[in-house]
């Protein structure tokens, strides 16, 4: 696929560029050397690399909590590393989504967003993805038990849900996701398309083709999410791996979203 064009060095302690408003791009997680020199410049130590991220994306969904919850002194230092406009998303533990598998999760709930607790003080705090297993089929029953756990139902903090079994998508399944106003995860990867629907005040996409994408499929992207940015957050991320194909289109798609100047 075309690639695309890096944009010019930023400084690692600035917000990113003017983009719109409420519009939160970035990739799964940031710490790899192997996207310098394309993303990151040659000489950018290991310790920087949240920084820079951040000078030029303006979120990231750390997939690091799926196994590990970090520490106050960690996540603080991420929080330090990024301006104040920057958001994290977080994906819950395995122990909720695939271990438990939503039943008796209320402990692990509460434990998970109590490790969060230093992001939403600081403002920083986007969307915590549920993701699902592939084998596991819809429950509607079990999802809207789990989403009145008091943990959850105190709207502490924003829920996206990523099902990856298609008999999720129905009427039922979004009837129990507006009730409690959590996202419908809106995940496109070559295995499976989430129906384009919203359920809540806030968008979240997960953009996981291989390969990456076009320039002219990242500035229909930016049309699309720049004018739901107009009434609610969107965010956005791309596929993360060794290759900086993922944060080159974010940083595109933003790029894009700028020179369209929406607000």
């Amino acid at each position: 696929m075309p690639r695309a064009t890096p944009a010019s060095k930023a400084s690692p302690t600035a917000p990113a560029a003017d983009y719109p408003a409420n519009l939160y791009i970035g990739t799964s997680g940031w710490a790899y050397p192997t996207w310098k020199p394309e993303f990151y410049p040659a000489g950018t130590p290991a310790r920087a690399f949240l920084g820079y991220y951040a000078s030029r994306l303006t979120s990231v969904e750390v997939n690091y909590t799926f196994r590990s919850l970090p520490t106050a002194k960690q996540l603080e230092g991420w929080i330090e590393s990024v301006p104040a406009t920057f958001r994290f998303a977080f994906k819950a533990p395995q122990r909720i989504t695939h271990f438990q598998r939503l039943r008796e999760s209320q402990d692990t709930v509460a434990e998970f967003l109590a490790s969060l607790a230093p992001a939403k003080a600081a403002g920083k705090l986007g969307p915590l993805l549920f993701q699902l297993p592939p084998n596991f089929a819809a429950d509607t029953d079990r999802l809207d038990a789990f989403l009145r756990l008091p943990a959850l139902a105190a709207k502490s903090a924003r829920i996206a849900f990523e099902f990856r079994h298609a008999t999720w998508f129905s009427e039922a399944t979004y009837s129990v996701l507006r009730r409690h106003n959590a996202a419908l995860c809106i995940a496109e990867s070559d295995d499976l398309a989430t129906p384009d629907v919203s359920t809540a005040d806030f968008h979240c996409y997960r953009l996981r083709r291989d390969g990456g994408y076009t320039p002219a499929e990242l500035k229909a992207f930016a049309k699309k999410f720049t004018a739901l940015a107009k009434d609610a957050e969107v965010y956005a991320y791309f596929k993360h791996e060794d290759e900086p194909t993922g944060a080159l289109n974010a940083t595109a798609l933003l790029d894009a979203a700028r020179k369209a100047g929406a607000r």
